[in-house]
């Protein structure tokens, strides 16, 4: 059975962090939906260029885009060559972070930082320099918090302070970008992927009501509904399987 979405065919996307982990399987699944793609990364060269591979051979056309997010300089540059690469811009996804360990005692200056650049600043300005293209598309953003962001997780502060963060920079965006961009974010929780250890699924599914983990589809699934919902802004998608219950 064909699943590909009209509202999606056609259109192209930006997926940053996509050539690893649930940015990969977004750009992936995004491609399938009949989506052009410029996939963003910033050390992962190989894995982009797999990742372009594997769109092409859809038959959709990718673009691998090297930036360094934490930069406004490159991330303007960044979305000056997906206008130049694919001629628009109809759909963002915030995808790229980081998830860096910090307490209270041993969160230092360079986590902090290095925390809050890569997980709140970069999605911000990625943003603002999409804006004037999604506008003129009536696209839509989809950015990345997770449940940290929701419950604060002391063995992760300055990661839990970033995507809270990221929830309040959704609505802000949402509010500020109406009526013609809309914008939307998934906090994921409780997802596994292959590679992962086997004791993050054990304990994950003790802390799921559902009693299992969520795989990288399951956010991709997410991605194209919140990409179609023509509907919903400012909303933010919590998938993980009832853990914040």
């Amino acid at each position: 059975m064909n699943r590909t979405r009209k509202g999606l065919h056609g259109k192209v996307a930006l997926v940053t962090g996509a050539g690893k982990r649930l940015g990969r399987a977004v750009a992936l699944r995004l491609a399938e939906e009949g989506m052009d793609l410029a996939v963003h990364y910033g050390n992962s060269a190989k894995e982009a260029a797999e990742v372009v591979g594997k769109i092409e051979e859809m038959g959709q056309k990718a673009v691998a885009i090297r930036a360094d997010l934490r930069s406004v300089d490159e991330v303007r540059r960044l979305l000056l060559e997906v206008g130049n690469e694919l001629g628009r811009l109809d759909l963002l996804v915030n995808s790229a972070a980081n998830f860096l360990p910090g307490s209270v005692i041993s969160t230092t200056e360079e986590v902090w930082d290095a925390s809050l650049d890569t997980n709140v600043k970069a999605p911000f300005f990625v943003a603002q320099a999409a804006a004037p293209m999604l506008r003129r598309s009536k696209g839509s953003i989809v950015n990345f918090a997770d449940t940290g962001g929701l419950l604060g997780w002391p063995g992760f502060i300055g990661h839990s302070v970033a995507k809270a963060g990221v929830i309040n920079l959704t609505n802000s965006l949402a509010k500020a970008l109406a009526p013609d961009v809309r914008v939307n974010a998934i906090a994921p929780g409780t997802i596994t992927m292959p590679g992962d250890p086997p004791e993050w699924e054990e304990d994950f599914v003790k802390l799921a009501p559902l009693k299992r983990t969520g795989r990288p589809s399951d956010i991709a699934d997410a991605v194209v509904y919140l990409a179609t919902a023509e509907f919903l802004t400012g909303h933010v998608l919590v998938l993980d399987g009832g853990r914040t219950l």
